[in-house]
């Protein structure tokens, strides 16, 4: 199964969140649930991007990566070069999204 590191994003508190994960699906499912401080304010959040990778420890050095930018504007270019729009994408959507690499 392959890796993925992600980017959600919360119209409500108008934030993105940066993870890896081995399920997507399952994932945005806990975030939605609340899991976790953080999610449980942002909620509902909508999957706006996404990469795959082969194994875990590729997913978390992207996913630092993304984080050590600690750049809205580089987090929101990545987004609009994959095709998501945080301000109108419905997670309903959001598996037509293209993973990007």
């Amino acid at each position: 199964m392959k890796w993925h590191t992600y980017i959600i994003y919360s119209k409500s508190i108008d934030k993105f969140y940066i993870g890896y994960t081995q399920n997507l699906s399952l994932r945005l499912a806990r975030h939605n649930s609340g899991w976790g401080k953080f999610s449980s304010r942002g909620i509902p959040w909508e999957l706006v991007y996404f990469e795959e990778y082969e194994d875990k420890s590729s997913a978390i050095k992207r996913e630092t990566a993304i984080k050590r930018k600690k750049s809205r504007k580089y987090i929101e270019e990545l987004v609009s070069k994959a095709g998501g729009r945080p301000e109108i994408r419905e997670v309903s959507s959001a598996p037509l999204l293209k993973p990007c690499r």
